[in-house]
């Protein structure tokens, strides 16, 4: 499990790159979709509109041809009856005139049997022209069929312009051909009614026979379209199995424009609507928004790119510092576990994330037991303060590392004492305090020998008392408060009287423990913690006593000598009493303000003990009751 975890961290940055590659992919993928279903409904749009186009195209051509056909079959039944004799083309000519009322209605022609032109609407001299040539008129001549023919446009013999056919067969009495009626519509009228729509810059509106023949084109003013037979294009070949009406995609085969159209048939008429907008100008709307939004995406899909290309880079970067950082745990742990010292790692709550197995030696529990403890639990409580003070410091960035010797509650022990180097570790990201490392040994042994040597350096090694470097210290120390408090100092100064007759007739180890004797009873009378024994040299030695006025310096020197009695120890070279004795010099000072030499007062008790051993040894002499300072000579 723990494998696939880590197999999965590896990939991050691959999953990274997927998911933004597979975002960008999605988004243009679904804004392509959306912008190919927003071109759809544009052109489902178009196709209603040409729809609704053709529809209404297709009812007014209806119309148009249905009021010709009206006038035509009027025309026919009138002559059919009347016959086309000159009274009845006499009337017939002013009649005409009066059905040529519609501007759909370009001309009404009526030719006999032969073709000669017998009436029109047009104002031409007409006796001579002859129409037998044209299509209509063949075509009625040789079918029986009295219908409407709606022919091809031709141009007019009258004006000269493009116009449509519609005529019908005027039969004689006998049922034989007597002739042709013949209305024509301008095809210019269609043009200028096509004006009336809105096609689109490159749209168009076509009439067209059922047969492929162009009868009308929109803004074909000229005609240049007109007559074009169309009857071999792909709309007219499957014809027959074709809708009456439907859209139809094309590209035109007069101007090459690739058009959206749709058809319609006339229900009445051999006639069909064809409806038809440019596809690019129904595109053109869409082309521009879709560029602009497709712009703005193509944007966007490069800031999300750009930024997934940081953020991989960013993981992957990490990945390498975390697996750096992993090999580096990892050699930190091996050196932590072959370490004799004890190494924890501290979080930010003075937990212990981590602790080296030498803690088992060092303090007596093992690293389970101390995950998730305090730091600072089983420190002694008069170093805890200076403990956590330098912790805190460490993590708020005030230093970098510390060093700290305190007392360390032991499992088994009790107590030993402790060394700690601490160091601040930080977040490879950020570079934010995230812990402390402390690396912890035993210092009891050291610690110890340290003591020893300190007491060396200020014990005697004989008496256990004070030395001569430690007395002249606290001698200079307390005459330094006793005139700063305007107290009163007193010193005893003590020899062992003939010392060295002892030595010489009791031996050097005798006289070691005279003096380690004597050194004990000084002890017992340096009762306040402020007094100090010390052996001052040889078989000399002092009693340091602040805050002491001259009786309270001579008590003391009394009872040490009578201590010294006390002891009974032979000494025979020592007339009267052959016993161990001293003489005792006494000096008590009152330092002023303007006196900072202590000299003086070891020289008072240094005379006063000379005084006592001229005196006869064995008694305590005091410099005066209140030594002067400074002291005069005597």
């Amino acid at each position: 499990m723990h494998t696939g975890r880590e197999f999965g961290k590896t990939r991050l940055p691959l999953w990274a790159a997927s998911f933004v590659a597979l975002a960008c992919f999605a988004i243009l993928g679904l804004s392509g979709w959306r912008e190919w279903e927003t071109r759809n409904a544009d052109l489902r749009t178009a196709e209603v509109d040409v729809a609704n186009l053709a529809h209404s195209l297709v009812q007014h051509a209806d119309d148009t041809f249905e009021l010709v056909d009206t006038i035509l079959v009027g025309l026919v039944h009138r002559l059919e009856i009347d016959g086309t004799g000159p009274d009845t083309i006499a009337k017939l000519q002013a009649y005409l005139p009066t059905r040529k009322s519609s501007d759909r209605i370009r001309g009404i022609f009526i030719y006999d049997a032969t073709g000669r032109w017998l009436a029109t609407t047009e104002r031409v001299d007409f006796s001579r022209l002859n129409n037998s040539d044209r299509e209509y008129f063949q075509h009625h001549r040789d079918s029986t069929d009295p219908g409407t023919l709606i022919g091809s446009p031709v141009k007019s013999r009258a004006g000269g312009q493009w116009i449509i056919t519609a005529s019908r067969r005027i039969n004689d009495p006998d049922g034989g051909f007597a002739g042709v009626a013949l209305i024509t519509i301008d095809v210019g009228y269609f043009v200028k009614f096509y004006e009336r729509f809105d096609f689109g810059p490159n749209g168009s509106t076509s009439l067209l026979s059922n047969a492929g023949i162009m009868l009308a084109r929109s803004r074909d003013e000229s005609g240049a379209f007109v007559g074009r037979d169309l009857s071999n294009t792909p709309l007219f070949k499957g014809w027959d199995s074709r809708p009456a009406a439907a859209v139809y995609y094309f590209k035109s085969p007069l101007d090459g424009v690739q058009r959206l159209s749709y058809y319609q048939r006339s229900s009445h008429y051999p006639l069909m609507v064809l409806a038809s907008k440019s596809q690019d100008d129904v595109l053109a709307p869409w082309r521009r928004a879709a560029t602009m939004r497709m712009a703005f995406v193509l944007g966007l899909v490069l800031l999300i790119a750009v930024i997934g290309y940081y953020l991989v880079r960013q993981l992957s970067q990490r990945q390498r510092m975390a697996h750096a950082l992993v090999a580096k745990e990892a050699h930190f742990r091996m050196l932590a576990e072959q370490s004799s010292d004890m190494v924890t790692r501290i979080g930010l709550d003075n937990r212990l994330l981590y602790a080296s197995p030498s803690c088992a030696r060092i303090i007596g529990w093992s690293a389970e037991q101390l995950l998730g403890t305090s730091a600072v639990a089983g420190i002694h409580a008069e170093d805890m303060g200076r403990v956590e003070q330098a912790i805190v410091a460490l993590k708020n960035g005030e230093a970098e590392e510390a060093r700290l010797v305190y007392r360390q509650r032991h499992r088994e022990k009790g107590e030993i004492w402790a060394e700690a180097a601490l160091h601040v570790t930080r977040d490879s990201g950020s570079g934010e305090v995230d812990g402390v490392v402390a690396v912890v040994r035993d210092m009891t042994e050291q610690k110890d020998l340290q003591d020893k040597l300190a007491s060396l350096a200020t014990t005697d090694g004989l008496t256990g008392l004070a030395n001569r470097r430690t007395f002249d210290e606290r001698l200079a120390d307390e005459w330094a408060r006793a005139r700063r408090d305007g107290t009163q100092l007193s010193l005893l100064l003590i020899d062992v009287d003939h010392f060295k007759a002892f030595n010489d007739h009791y031996g050097h180890v005798a006289g070691d423990g005279c003096l380690r004797a004597l050194g004990r009873i000084l002890s017992a009378h340096a009762r306040r913690p402020a007094d100090l024994a010390a052996r001052y040299g040889g078989e000399e030695f002092a009693i340091l006593l602040p805050n002491t006025d001259a009786n309270g310096c001579a008590g003391v020197g009394e009872e040490i000598r009578e201590a010294l009695h006390d002891l009974a120890m032979l000494h025979a070279q020592n007339p009267p009493s052959r016993l161990v004795t001293a003489s005792l010099g006494a000096a008590t000072g009152l330092p002023s303000q303007t006196t900072t030499d202590c000299s003086a007062l070891v020289t008072a008790a240094d005379r006063a003990l000379y005084a006592a051993k001229d005196s006869g040894r064995d008694r305590l002499v005091m410099s005066g009751q209140v030594v002067p300072w400074p002291a005069k000579s005597a």
